[in-house]
């Protein structure tokens, strides 16, 4: 193996081992608040959107550190406040300690994706590294929700910080070793092909920069829209385990399906691109995001619940993937606009918990209050998807 090859290797290893770390831990995280602390729903809300905000905040600025002092760097001081934060939240009693716990580790994750995924994306076609970016820790997104419950009820709730802390020193060890014997990583990787896909396999009104550049707008839109409902339906989670009687393992079991068709969709769009640069299949994502989001909070029953995350999965997918293609396609600057990435993932997970929170908040006696009006803020990022298109033609 060349040391190119050596070099995506351990990126993508690390990319891997990362996003199942961060799933044992944040997903979790609610049921831990719940179990532990007797939090409802309105409260996991108000803590996701917290964190949220704290993430929107650090990405932006970690895409940019990551660009002035060098991907190693970033990385390892992501992996070293990441390992602190989880060691000395393992040994906190209190729910204000382990918050600021949970901030701590926050921060030090968002210092590590967008390096990765400008590390990844170095001297390579987009759509290659794009889609086996989003494959890898899409694999290991789904397999640690699934398992997840398991681990909880087999090693208890404290595993969701030993189990991630295992993982960020190890990690750290990675980093370290291909540091020392691969050098630097900016350098481009000649056995990636070169260039961006062909413009004659566009549609010809995005052959141009500006059009290309308006795509990345509308996908930097959407994203935090899906991201809206994904943190929506994580803090949730606990309360739709209780409604139908799931303990943690079963709860990891079922609600991770949708984690397992997106796993499928990012296949399916990495092998065919003839969604690129195509309005139809953005909007039509988005469309069955708000259908299957209101029907996977509202559902009545697991049958339909079940159904309605293999529409949720679906559409998350496309979303997503749309986000980093476009945004690393039309770019030079590979960590600020992953970080711009990151960051537009942030305000997702801030607005929707929140708005959701706020909901219960004053509509108490409405328990779906929650639901309808995050659904309702999805309608109005769907309106301004078509709107974003009218203005640039």
């Amino acid at each position: 193996m060349t040391a190119p090859q050596k070099f995506r290797a351990a990126c993508y290893t690390l990319e891997g081992l990362n996003s199942f770390a961060v799933v044992i831990f944040f997903n979790y995280l609610y049921f831990f608040f719940r179990d532990q602390f007797g939090f409802d729903n309105k409260q996991n809300l108000a803590l996701a959107a917290f964190i949220g905000l704290i993430y929107t905040l650090a990405s932006w600025q970690a895409g940019r550190l990551a660009a002035r002092f060098g991907y190693f760097t970033a990385l390892k001081t992501g992996f070293v406040i990441m390992a602190a934060g989880l060691l000395v939240g393992s040994q906190l009693q209190t729910a204000a300690g382990i918050i600021a716990a949970a901030c701590v580790i926050n921060v030090g994750m968002c210092l590590i994706w967008p390096t990765i995924e400008a590390m990844v994306s170095e001297g390579a076609v987009a759509a290659d590294a794009v889609g086996l970016y989003n494959i890898t820790w899409a694999t290991t997104n789904a397999l640690a929700y699934f398992i997840g419950g398991t681990l909880i009820e087999k090693l208890g709730y404290r595993s969701i910080f030993y189990v991630p802390l295992v993982f960020m020193l190890g990690q750290l060890a990675l980093v370290i070793w291909l540091q020392i014997t691969l050098g630097h990583p900016t350098a481009p990787v000649p056995d990636c092909a070169e260039g961006r896909e062909k413009d004659g396999s566009l549609p010809a009104e995005v052959r141009t920069a500006a059009a290309r550049t308006n795509f990345k707008q509308m996908a930097w839109l959407t994203n935090p829209f899906a991201y809206i409902a994904i943190n929506t339906l994580l803090a949730v989670m606990p309360g739709i385990a209780a409604k139908f009687h799931l303990s943690p393992m079963l709860a990891g079991f079922v609600g991770s399906l949708w984690c397992f068709v997106r796993l499928g969709m990012f296949l399916f769009l990495w092998f065919w691109t003839g969604w690129h640069y195509r309005f139809r299949w953005l909007a039509m994502a988005f469309g069955l995001l708000i259908v299957s989001f209101a029907t996977i909070l509202t559902a009545p029953s697991l049958l339909l619940l079940s159904a309605a995350q293999l529409v949720f999965g679906g559409a998350i997918g496309l979303i997503y993937y749309s986000s980093l293609f476009y945004s690393m396609d039309a770019s030079d600057t590979k960590s600020e606009h992953g970080g711009i990435h990151e960051a537009a993932i942030g305000v997702g997970n801030c607005v929707g918990p929140g708005l959701g929170a706020m909901s219960l908040l004053f509509l108490p006696q409405y328990p779906n209050s929650g639901a309808m009006a995050v659904s309702a803020l999805l309608l109005c990022g769907f309106g301004g998807l078509f709107a974003l298109r009218k203005k640039h033609g």
